[in-house]
This record gives C-alpha cells, sequence and structure tokens, in this order.
C-alpha cells in the first residue's frame, strides 16, 4: 500500500436522523430521533444533520423539527459537549432558510443549512420548483442573510454522476456549479451522488478534477448512496483523490423522502427511483467506521458504541438494514478458539 495516496485521518458525518428516516414510511418517534442524535455524539461524531426545515406537509416525517432541535440543544445526555456539535437542517427554498434564521436568533435553531442544485435543468426544477437563474438568484440572497445571522450554509451539488429523468451529465458542469456555490458564499460543498449513479472510476475523475480546482480539502463533503452496491468502493476512490470528509447513515438507510406515510399517500418529492426500501439509502456508517479502523485511517468515533447504536435502529424502524459489519461484526484481534 505504499504507493496509494490514503489520508491518515478523516472526519464523518451521520445524517441517519435527516436523510435516513425520511425515506421511512411509518412515523419515527421524535424521543428516538433524539436518542440516535444523543448516541452519536456521545460516539464522536461533531457534525450531524437533523432535520429539514420544509414544508411538513410534503415530508410528514419532519412535522418535529423544531421540537427536536430545541431537545438537543437541551438534552442532559450531551450538554458537555453539545457546544462543540455542528448542528445542520436542510433549507432547500428561502421560507425555510427564514425559519432557521428566526430558530438561531431565538437560541435553538441550526448552525448550519443546506440549499441544493442539480445540473440537471429537469431535476432541478423538480427537486426546487425553480429553474437554474431563478434558484441562483434565491441561493445568492439566502446565503447572504444567513451569514448576517451567523449560520454556516451548505452548498450541494447534484446530479453530478447522472439523473434518473435526463440521464447522463457532465462532470465539468458539477465542478462549475460547485466554484459558483463558493463564489456567492457558501462555506462548503457536498456533492452527491444521490441516486447511486457513480461508479468509482468517474468519481477519482471527478474528485480529482474538484481538487484540482478548490484544493481546499475543508470544504468537500462526499454523499454516496448505494443502490448498485458502489458506496465503499466510490468511497476508496475518493480517498485516493484526497477527500477527507464524508457523511453516511446507520444501516445504510435513506434517500428520497417517502411518498407513502402512516397509511396513506403523500406527496413526498414524488415517486421514487427504486420502490424497494432497502434498494436506496447511503453508505452504511458502520460499515464505513469499521473499514477506515482496519485500514488505520483515523475518525475519532468509537466504533463499538456505533455499532450498539445501528443495532438499535434497526428496531426503531423495525426491518433489518444494510450494514455488513452488523451480522459479521468486526474483524477479531485475537484467537477466538472453535
Amino acid at each position: 500500500m505504499a504507493n496509494w495516496n490514503l489520508p491518515k485521518r478523516v472526519e464523518l458525518a451521520d445524517i441517519t436522523v435527516r436523510d435516513g428516516f425520511q425515506h421511512e414510511e411509518k412515523w419515527i418517534p421524535t424521543t428516538a430521533k433524539l436518542w440516535v442524535l444523543e448516541e452519536l455524539i456521545l460516539a464522536g461524531y461533531r457534525r450531524l444533520e437533523v432535520t429539514n426545515l420544509g414544508n411538513p406537509k410534503a415530508m410528514p416525517q419532519f412535522a418535529d423539527s423544531d421540537e427536536l432541535l430545541k431537545g438537543i440543544r437541551e438534552s442532559r445526555r450531551v450538554e458537555k459537549v453539545i457546544a462543540d456539535v455542528e448542528l445542520t437542517a436542510v433549507t432547500i427554498r428561502e421560507k425555510a432558510v427564514d425559519r432557521a434564521i428566526e430558530a438561531r436568533a431565538e437560541g435553538w435553531g441550526p448552525d448550519r443549512i443546506l440549499m441544493m442544485v442539480s445540473t440537471s435543468a429537469t431535476h432541478m426544477k423538480k427537486n426546487s420548483g425553480l429553474d437554474h437563474a431563478g434558484y441562483w438568484a434565491e441561493a445568492e440572497r439566502c446565503i447572504r442573510k444567513a451569514h448576517d445571522a451567523g449560520l454556516k450554509v451548505n452548498g450541494t451539488v447534484s446530479t453530478i454522476w447522472g439523473c434518473p429523468m435526463e440521464g447522463p451529465t457532465k462532470l465539468e458542469d458539477a465542478v462549475t456549479f460547485t466554484k459558483r456555490f463558493l463564489a456567492i458564499g457558501a462555506d462548503d460543498i457536498e456533492h452527491a451522488d444521490h441516486d447511486g449513479s457513480a461508479p468509482p472510476d468517474r468519481v477519482y475523475a471527478y474528485y480529482s478534477m474538484v481538487l484540482e480546482a478548490i484544493p481546499d480539502v475543508a470544504r468537500h463533503v462526499a454523499h454516496f448512496h448505494v443502490t448498485r452496491g458502489w458506496g465503499l468502493a466510490n468511497v476508496l476512490a475518493a480517498l485516493q483523490a484526497g477527500i477527507v470528509r464524508y457523511e453516511s447513515t446507520l444501516g445504510g438507510i435513506g434517500g428520497q423522502p417517502a411518498n407513502f406515510f402512516e397509511g396513506s399517500p403523500v406527496s413526498g418529492t414524488g415517486r421514487y427511483y427504486y420502490q424497494d426500501p432497502n434498494n436506496v439509502g447511503l453508505v452504511s456508517g458502520e460499515d464505513l467506521v469499521v473499514m477506515l479502523d482496519e485500514m488505520g485511517i483515523e475518525t475519532g468515533l468509537d466504533v463499538d458504541r456505533i455499532l450498539a447504536t445501528g443495532r438499535m435502529v434497526e428496531r426503531i424502524v423495525g426491518r433489518r438494514l444494510r450494514s455488513e459489519t452488523l451480522k459479521s461484526g468486526r474483524i477479531p484481534k485475537k484467537p477466538t478458539g472453535f
């Protein structure tokens, strides 16, 4: 491995409670969401995506967004470290940004918000309701006032490796969008393989292009889905390219917001890209931390506590999830006997 270009340490963020639970078709209790957040913090995570401040009529899993943000701020279990934790809320449109700013002023809001552009014009319109020109104007305005309120802003670039509506996209367009987001003030960029269409060779090619254009590794976050099973292979490709920030969910859950909830159809974000709820989702956080640990790459996380939390998330959602290490465990470090 002497010729592998791998970082010695990476920074992992967990987005189970937002991206993970949004795909669930039954209500996840607020107390369960809060418990998961607390356990992740106690395991060492310092970046967490908590909720979506958009309209809960379309995404009912987020009807408790205010209660959840207040709950983690006031939690006795993590009160000694919560000041060091960056909490993110998704705010695709301006009304949600305004909610975040108001909550921030009241002392319980997020530290960081997320806005998103898609390189695909069709996906852009479907996801936000605006075309590119309209969204860029709104994003610039929102970033300005978010910064005035003391909020960081993540700019997410999506459909980098392909669009489920339009088909193939150009990697160069995503680099251009990244530059534009940073030019209007975004603090960092999430590069999203939102539907699992990125093969590892194009992941390496893309991140090599990105880091050549914007070499500050602190600005870049990798976000991979595992629809086709390539998630950890893509992490390895991104590691070789030089990326050091990654997101994941426990059990690899998540995906497009549910369009069927508690026995009734809801709008969500439209038809599923994939119908099987276990055929979508992100890189498994359990598998990711175990793999990095075996590779000698530091994360600063309590691996065993993360595995224990992952087992409880399976009980919360009521089914077996996609973590292989929850089935197989960590690699033994001493003889186990027979």
